[in-house]
């Protein structure tokens, strides 16, 4: 996306508002604030590209692959649906995965099919409850991930579906992780093989990266790519800033890094129209990767060729996933509330507040921020603008945000095995 001759006031270059990253909660700030309010917004990216992790391109065989792997969108909200819908048509998806395990393809989450396969039964939906209930492990309190697995399936299906999974996807064993990972995932005792039951599950028709250009494609929005935010917020004036990176970085690791783990995706195109019987296939053993995802099932393409993507977590890279540890909770208590006390910045997505939010929940935030950030009394810029192009924000006061209520999204979607396939 070039950038657009950029706005000027009083021959001095100006915006309203500088945001960092045009991932989810960056563009959806963004398109607010130039469509509903008027405002001036210039997006900043590190990165070559919009679209943050939800980027999608064609490869060099003409197939359209998620960069960052797969995102399914699917959520609860009639609110966000209807807000993405502005932007892209839908093509009807209903995510499906199955698991290797024991040389078998099996469905997760859990079923009855998967209990019946596993073991060669032929149990009913009232029969695998009373399955379940022999095989599990009440505990009277419910701490850890690995607590949360075998008090609902038992320990042999905790070690065959999630305990390997789960260490290569984290770096620990799912006794070390906070419960919220593996709570994400359900236990069905009938034949429902989708992995989300989302009122609202769909793809964007021409993929992601089309949908975030109409959403930026207003002449209020300029866009600058491969560019780090603190290269130019010293000589382009702004009102005020959304940040929408890791919280760590902007107060430049003054507390420790905080914990997040990465991914190292492998592409290939193979010269099959099918490579695998699902879009997404699980490993739960010892393969180094976690999931073999086979784009042309998410995009419904037509193509005598196919793309994979294999993931492999890692420690080091590119942030995705913050670790949800009590330890790394105490650590951006702190950073929080240096973030609070920070005159006109908004920390807003999955980095910037330390969440593992699915993509329609960030999409939720950023519009409860964006009516929180309109709603406030109106600040004016300290200085005489033309006579500086350093950053106003630090010299602005900036009253405390009026409180907005949340959009209504479910917090727990139904993801499997402590990992959202909506990323």
């Amino acid at each position: 996306m070039p950038n657009a001759q950029l706005p000027k006031i009083r021959g001095v270059l100006m915006f309203d508002y500088l945001i960092v990253g045009a991932g989810f909660a960056g563009s959806v700030i963004a398109e607010r604030l130039a469509n509903e309010a008027g405002k001036t917004v210039l997006i900043v990216d590190t990165r070559n590209h919009i679209g943050g992790n939800a980027y999608d391109h064609y490869d060099n065989h003409g197939i359209l692959v998620h960069k960052y792997g797969p995102h399914i969108f699917h959520t609860n909200s009639r609110q966000v649906f209807e807000y993405l819908s502005q932007f892209t048509q839908w093509r009807p998806y209903e995510h499906r995965v199955l698991a290797s395990v024991d040389g078998q393809l099996l469905p997760i989450p859990i079923n009855l099919n998967t209990v019946n396969q596993l073991y060669g039964l032929n149990l009913t939906s009232f029969e695998v409850e009373d399955f379940f209930a022999k095989v599990a492990e009440p505990k009277d309190y419910i701490r850890t991930s690995e607590d949360v697995v075998v008090s609902k399936v038992g320990r042999e299906l905790y070690e065959k579906f999630f305990r390997n999974y789960t260490r290569k996807q984290w770096g620990m064993d799912p006794s070390e992780l906070d419960k919220s990972v593996i709570a994400r995932v359900p236990t069905r005792t009938n034949r429902d093989d989708r992995y989300f039951t989302d009122t609202y599950q769909a793809m964007p028709l021409h993929g992601y990266t089309r949908m975030f250009e109409k959403m930026l494609s207003h002449p209020n929005i300029k866009v600058m790519l491969n560019t780090d935010y603190r290269e130019i917020e010293g000589f382009i004036p702004y009102g005020e800033m959304i940040y929408t990176g890791p919280v760590d970085s902007y107060f430049s690791y003054c507390y420790g890094k905080l914990p997040y783990r990465s991914l190292e995706f492998k592409h290939e195109t193979l010269n099959v129209p099918v490579h695998q019987v699902a879009p997404v296939v699980n490993y739960p053993n010892e393969h180094l990767y976690t999931r073999c995802t086979e784009f042309k099932y998410l995009t419904g393409q037509e193509h005598q060729k196919t793309s994979i993507v294999y993931e492999y977590p890692q420690a080091e890279g590119d942030p995705y996933y913050p670790v949800p540890r009590p330890e790394n909770a105490e650590i951006y208590k702190k950073y929080k509330a240096l973030a609070d006390a920070t005159p006109g910045v908004s920390f807003v997505g999955r980095l910037a507040t330390y969440r593992y939010y699915n993509m329609d929940q960030v999409v939720a935030q950023a519009l409860t921020t964006y009516t929180q950030i309109t709603t406030k009394p109106i600040v004016e810029l300290a200085g005489n603008v033309s006579g500086s192009a350093s950053n106003l924000s630090s010299s602005n006061v900036v009253a405390d945000r009026a409180s907005a209520p949340p959009l209504e999204v479910a917090a727990g979607n139904g993801n499997g095995n402590g990992k959202s396939a909506s990323k």
